[in-house]
C-alpha cells in the first residue's frame, strides 16, 4: 500500500487500514514528530468502534481499550531509553495478549517488534497532506 492523504481523509484511510490489515496483530507506525501518527491512532480507534476519548499515551507508555471483546493497546515508545525499559513497563507482554497493538515509536525498542508487524510509514508532504506506505 502506498497511499497519500489530506488531513481530511484520515477517518477514511484508517477505515482502510482497518479493512485491510485487521488480521495482524501488531501495527507499528513510524513517522517524523508531527506527521501524525496519533492522528490516524485515533481515527483507527474510532474505526475499530472504541467510544471512549483516546489520547497519546507518551507519558504512561500504553493506553488500552477494550471493543466488541477485544483488546487494543495504544504505546507511545517515544520516552523509552531501552528494550529492557520497555519490558520492564510490560509492553512486550502487552502485545502478547492484545488482539490488536498500534505502537508509535517502535524504533525505540526495535527488538521487541516482532517479525509480524505491519510497519506503516507516514511522510509529511505539506500542512496538509501525508504519505502513508507498508511492508506489507
Amino acid at each position: 500500500m502506498d497511499l497519500i492523504y489530506t488531513l481530511e481523509q484520515t477517518d477514511q484511510i484508517a477505515a482502510q487500514l482497518v479493512r485491510n490489515y485487521a488480521a495482524h496483530p501488531v501495527w507499528v507506525f513510524q513517522a517524523p514528530m508531527g506527521a501524525g501518527k496519533t492522528t490516524l491512532i485515533v481515527a483507527i480507534g474510532k474505526a475499530l468502534g472504541i467510544q471512549q476519548a483516546m489520547s497519546s499515551p507518551t507519558f504512561s507508555i500504553m493506553n488500552e481499550y477494550e471493543v466488541k471483546g477485544k483488546l487494543i493497546y495504544h504505546m507511545d515508545w517515544y520516552r523509552l531509553e531501552s528494550a529492557a525499559e520497555a519490558r520492564q513497563a510490560g509492553v512486550e507482554a502487552a502485545m502478547e495478549e492484545a488482539d490488536l497493538s498500534l505502537v508509535e515509536w517502535p524504533e525505540k525498542a526495535p527488538n521487541l517488534v516482532p517479525e509480524h508487524a505491519v510497519v506503516f510509514n507516514i511522510e509529511f508532504i505539506d500542512p496538509d497532506q501525508r504519505r502513508i506506505y507498508t511492508n506489507q
